[in-house]
C-alpha cells in the first residue's frame, strides 16, 4: 500500500471533518458500538469539534488514492482532565509533574476503516503523529472490551494505569501510557 500521511492543525482539521466523521461512522457502524448513543456519529462530531481548539490539537490522515483510509487526532493532556485526575495515584509520579508541564501528548481517537485493519496501519498512523510531537509521553485511554486495540497497544509498549470513564454515560476504559523512548 502506498499511503500518503497528512498533518492538520485544529483548523485543518475543522476543514474536513465531514471525511473524519465518515471514517468514524464506518469503524463504529458494527457491535458493540452500533446502536450506543454514546458512539453516534453526532456524539462523535460534538467530541471532535470541541477539541479542534484545544491545546497542541493535531490530526494526522493517512491517504490511499486521495482518500482518507484511517486517522489519529488528539492534543496536549490538560492536567486538570476529569479522566486523568481521576486515576488519582494510580499514575506514575513522574507523568503527574509531566502533565503540569504540558509534556503529555493525549491520543484521543485512532481509527482505519475496516477493510485496512490487521496490515499495521495503525501503527503507522500512531507513530507518525507521535514521532511529530514536542511531548515526552503519550497517553490514550482504549475501550476495556475492545481486545484488538487493547493488545496492539500493549504490544506497542504502551502500559496500564487503571479503569476510567469519560462520562457516565460512556463504557469503561483502561487508561494507558507510553513511556518516553517508546
Amino acid at each position: 500500500m502506498d499511503v500518503e500521511f497528512q498533518r492538520h492543525d485544529g483548523r485543518g482539521a475543522k476543514a474536513i471533518t465531514e471525511k473524519l466523521v465518515e471514517v468514524y461512522r464506518q469503524v463504529y457502524a458494527g457491535p458493540p458500538y452500533a446502536g450506543d448513543p454514546f458512539f453516534s456519529a453526532d456524539s462523535f462530531r460534538d467530541r471532535l469539534e470541541a477539541a479542534f481548539d484545544t491545546d497542541g490539537f493535531e490530526t494526522v490522515t493517512a491517504h490511499l488514492d486521495g482518500r482518507i483510509i484511517g486517522y489519529v487526532h488528539g492534543a496536549t493532556l490538560p492536567a486538570d482532565k476529569p479522566w486523568w485526575v481521576s486515576l488519582g495515584d494510580r499514575r506514575p509520579s513522574d507523568l503527574v509533574g509531566l502533565a503540569d508541564a504540558q509534556q503529555i501528548f493525549w491520543l484521543r481517537e485512532l481509527m482505519v476503516l475496516p477493510e485496512y485493519q490487521n496490515r499495521g496501519l495503525g501503527r503507522q498512523i500512531h507513530n507518525t503523529i507521535t514521532a511529530g510531537r514536542s511531548e515526552t509521553v503519550t497517553t490514550l485511554t482504549c475501550i476495556i472490551d475492545n481486545q484488538p486495540a487493547h493488545d496492539a497497544y500493549l504490544r506497542w509498549g504502551y502500559e496500564l494505569m487503571g479503569e476510567i470513564r469519560h462520562a457516565p454515560e460512556s463504557p469503561l476504559y483502561d487508561a494507558m501510557y507510553l513511556p518516553s523512548g517508546h
